[in-house]
């Protein structure tokens, strides 16, 4: 267990918690989700996480000693309105698959991806979301990566974008020999209120699902 971080917070009730004030020799309860390796849960977090490895639903957080004294609700209240940004690279196995954005933590439940809201509660989610760039590989002159500047305002709470991204495999021939290889891609967006109770079928957020074109195409600079 990784050593606890002492931060002041403020409990639910208004006064001001420090965690240092607690014996450092404690083991609180994971109020039936202990494991063989995580049997003492002395955060909210160690709670949460024992909870994700029993792929039980974190229902309600009032409920739980060590998220009461930390203000877990309060910090989510004051998180509510805030956003993120994304961004980085991803390796993908060339084969159909999707990689999705969506609050909440994940976990397995029946053999079924899974993500737990209920610390959000569903009227309270706003995908607006905007997409400065996607791309499959390397860029090349000319090349048009059609979600780039996807700006989307969600017009309810509770929305699921999906993405249908057709992946062509493509060769760039250089002027200088260079070869490039890269991708090129179509992409068919569709969007549901969605009720977070099936997995992925029901889940707010947004989805890219993708797949390969068994063809291939070579490209050349224009001539001139």
């Amino acid at each position: 267990m990784e050593a606890e971080k002492h931060e002041l917070g403020k409990a639910d009730d208004g006064e001001v918690f420090d965690p240092s004030t607690l014996d450092p020799n404690r083991c609180e309860s994971c109020y039936g989700a202990e494991t063989e390796d995580l049997k003492c849960c002395n955060t909210c977090d160690d709670v949460r996480e024992a909870y994700r490895r029993r792929g039980w639903a974190f229902k309600n957080a009032d409920t739980i000693e060590q998220c009461k004294r930390e203000g877990f609700t309060q910090k989510m209240q004051e998180q509510k309105n805030e956003g993120c940004q994304v961004y980085g690279f991803l390796e993908v196995n060339k084969v159909a698959g999707n990689f999705h954005f969506a609050p909440g933590k994940s976990f397995q439940q029946s053999h079924v991806h899974v993500h737990d809201l209920q610390s959000f509660g569903l009227d309270n989610i706003n995908m607006t979301h905007m997409i400065k760039h996607l791309s499959f590989g390397r860029d090349y002159p000319g090349i048009v990566n059609p979600l780039d500047g996807t700006d989307v305002t969600a017009p309810q709470a509770s929305m699921m974008y999906q993405y249908f991204v057709k992946i062509v495999p493509t060769i760039y021939m250089k002027t200088d020999g260079e070869v490039v290889k890269t991708n090129q891609f179509s992409v068919t967006r569709h969007e549901k209120v969605a009720n977070g109770l099936i997995g992925d079928q029901g889940l707010p957020g947004v989805f890219v699902l993708y797949e390969l074109s068994p063809m291939m195409e070579r490209k050349f600079p224009p001539q001139s």
